[in-house]
């Protein structure tokens, strides 16, 4: 072994709720848009995540709970037999590398299109407030459409739907799940008044942004125990035109609450504008806190030298890197990832990355 490695914080093992992992390096969910028919992941998916299962944790690509959370073509889901057995293959190709994964549990809310939702339907969200810009559809980009808002009543649906799609991947052999409530998507659009101009127990003070948030990991948890649960936040991020007041206010408030849930980890994207005293955030949190936006080898280990991080999660790196431990542990050079090819396609630029030579 490389001195390198022998002294690498990053690559050390650590604690994550049951499971030990043999390291701190954890692929981040990457939508790829290559699901089979029927939204369900197929042999080329298992390949693609089984290539990976040298991280300490794969979490995976967001997956809808229902045909209403769905966002984009070529997006898997979570909610069929279909889908789990082919989560099941997925799980197994990890498996038997010796890696973790946790599946992400995705409603897309206003993200998405009445090309893509069930019967031409309107999407939905907190409020009936259009996002900007255009959406990849079957025929290709639309304009954005204003939402309908959720009535009051149906949001224990919506609640179930992330129960249910956690027990389909507890039935899939996943090792756990993530909760997506990042990145402009429905949870997300609850948090942040922005998006959420509701007048009931959903809208107005933080307490009731963050409702639904607690409602959903308490129903999860339920099925999996919540130190096989996850939470990926993004309080700076702008990404599908996102936005708060106080995101300070309102993501301490969440930090908060969830380390009161006695979760697996948190897990935050950092990038974004303006600042967040994101130290102070994983104290509020008081647990396992991934990283995530713009680390490399230095800047991870840094942070966790730094109790900045517990560990930290990598994107790009990881979809142009299936070997990106070895690589690490190696002091080898990156392959630079392909941006023409990554969403949809086939093998090229999703498991013909180049992987190095077994040492001698």
């Amino acid at each position: 072994m490389s001195e390198t490695f022998d002294s690498s914080l990053l690559l050390s093992p650590v604690q994550l709720g049951p499971y030990r992992l043999g390291n701190r390096v954890v692929m981040a969910p990457m939508t790829r848009n290559r699901a089979g028919p029927g939204d369900a992941p197929y042999a080329l998916n298992a390949e693609y995540y089984a290539q990976r299962a040298g991280a300490g944790l794969i979490v995976t690509e967001a997956t809808q709970v229902s045909p209403q959370g769905k966002a984009y073509p070529g997006t898997p889901g979570i909610y069929s037999a279909a889908q789990v057995a082919g989560w099941q293959g997925v799980t197994e190709a990890v498996h038997q590398r010796g890696g973790r994964i946790f599946l992400q549990l995705w409603h897309v809310g206003r993200i998405s299109h009445p090309l893509t939702q069930p019967d031409g339907a309107v999407p939905v969200a907190p409020s009936a407030i259009r996002p900007e810009g255009t959406i990849p559809t079957a025929r290709g980009p639309q304009p954005m459409v204003t939402p309908r808002a959720l009535a009051t009543a149906e949001i224990p649906g919506i609640v179930a739907q992330f129960r249910h799609g956690a027990e389909c991947a507890k039935e899939a052999g996943c090792d756990g799940v993530e909760i997506h409530a990042a990145n402009g998507y429905l949870i997300d659009q609850f948090l942040r008044d922005g998006a959420n101009r509701r007048d009931d127990a959903y809208g107005g003070s933080v307490e009731n942004r963050a409702r639904l948030l607690l409602e959903i990991v308490a129903a999860v948890g339920a099925v999996w125990g919540a130190e096989r649960v996850g939470v990926r936040l993004s309080p700076l991020h702008v990404f599908n035109s996102m936005s708060d007041s106080d995101p300070a206010e309102v993501f301490g408030y969440v930090a908060t609450a969830l380390g009161r849930c006695g979760l697996a980890y948190l897990h935050v994207v950092e990038n974004g504008p303006g600042t967040l005293d994101w130290r102070a955030l994983k104290r509020r949190f008081g647990g396992t806190y991934i990283a995530n936006g713009g680390y490399d080898f230095a800047k991870a280990e840094a942070a966790i030298a730094a109790g900045r991080a517990d560990l930290v999660s990598f994107a790009n790196l990881y979809l142009a890197n299936p070997d990106l431990v070895e690589r690490f542990r190696r002091g080898a050079a990156l392959n630079a990832p392909v941006r023409a090819t990554y969403y949809g396609g086939d093998h090229r630029g999703y498991t013909d990355y180049p992987i190095l030579p077994t040492e001698t």
